[in-house]
């Protein structure tokens, strides 16, 4: 098994983590708004048959973390500050020789949201990283996995206003999944469309 890995977390980081979050604007809009738009859209009888969010997974691959332990402390940092939450640690599942990774050494983090934090993050995404991307013309819609959840890829963590230019080692990506209850991809994208989510125009 591969070196048990502790994440360090500094006392600006425990009060990001018990920070008192606002409740989410986003949030009031989905019960508000969002419910009765897709009611009309899709003529659900029942207001429980509407399909809502159910959490965003931030998803980061670290290659480099086996022989730069500095990349995982950096990754665990910025995903702090970008959702308030800290993250776990993902494992290799078995040794691969040609790459040098053991089983059971970190290769990643990984943050699943819900609640409140969920809504706060995705309000963020949308009216305040997305928009920072150059040349943003929205994302795809082919992204759907067919069962109303949505992946898509960030190139770099600078899009968002917490990450500091003078902090970043290195510029790194990582994978954003929206898990919704909607049983199509078609009701997912209206869903998401309603709360603002910027999709490409085709």
């Amino acid at each position: 098994m591969g070196k048990k890995t502790t994440l360090k977390i500094d006392k600006k980081q425990e009060e990001l983590l018990n920070e008192k979050l606002p409740f989410p604007s986003l949030k009031g809009k989905y019960e508000k708004e969002v419910k009765k738009r897709m009611m009309e859209k899709f003529g659900y009888k029942n207001v429980m048959q509407v399909p809502k969010l159910v959490n965003i997974s931030i998803n980061r691959g670290i290659g480099e973390a086996t022989e730069n332990p500095a990349a995982l402390e950096k990754t665990v940092n910025e995903f702090i500050l970008i959702t308030k939450q800290k993250p776990a640690i993902t494992r290799a599942k078995k040794s691969i020789a040609s790459f040098r990774v053991r089983e059971g050494a970190p290769i990643g983090c990984r943050v699943t949201l819900r609640g409140n934090k969920m809504y706060t993050f995705f309000e963020k995404l949308i009216n305040e990283a997305l928009p920072r991307i150059r040349d943003f013309k929205g994302l795809s819609v082919d992204s759907f996995d067919g069962r109303g959840n949505f992946t898509f890829g960030i190139k770099e963590q600078l899009i968002f206003p917490e990450i500091d230019y003078d902090m970043v080692d290195k510029v790194r990506g990582f994978n954003i999944t929206i898990i919704t209850t909607a049983k199509t991809d078609e009701e997912a994208r209206a869903l998401l469309e309603f709360m603002g989510f910027p999709f490409r125009k085709s």
